[in-house]
């Protein structure tokens, strides 16, 4: 995981925001009904609801999800039309690990 750029995705509020938002997505977010029970990605939020959230076109909220995602901090799964994501605690975890090491 390289440091500066997931400091890089963080650094820009809206960003930061959804990765907080999907901490908790059953308190930020409407159930994802469309969501295919065999798609099994508990907690994944589609695109377009976190649109809505943010008030930002899909396609700025697409480009700020890819920058988080390849930061390492979430992950996502395709299901039909529909793409959702979800927090890689895994990868903020080992995120954090990292600063602590680098202070």
């Amino acid at each position: 995981m390289d440091t500066l750029l997931t400091i890089k995705a963080l650094s820009n509020e809206t960003r930061f925001k959804i990765l907080e938002w999907l901490k908790h997505p059953e308190e930020h977010f409407d159930p994802q009904e469309h969501m295919p029970a065999s798609c099994n990605f508990k907690g994944g939020i589609c695109v377009g609801s976190i649109s809505q959230k943010t008030g930002l076109a899909q396609s700025v909220v697409s480009g700020y999800l890819v920058k988080l995602q390849k930061a390492g901090l979430l992950e996502s799964r395709r299901a039909g039309q529909w793409t959702y994501y979800r927090r890689n605690e895994e990868g903020i975890n080992r995120f954090i690990e990292q600063l602590k090491n680098e202070l």
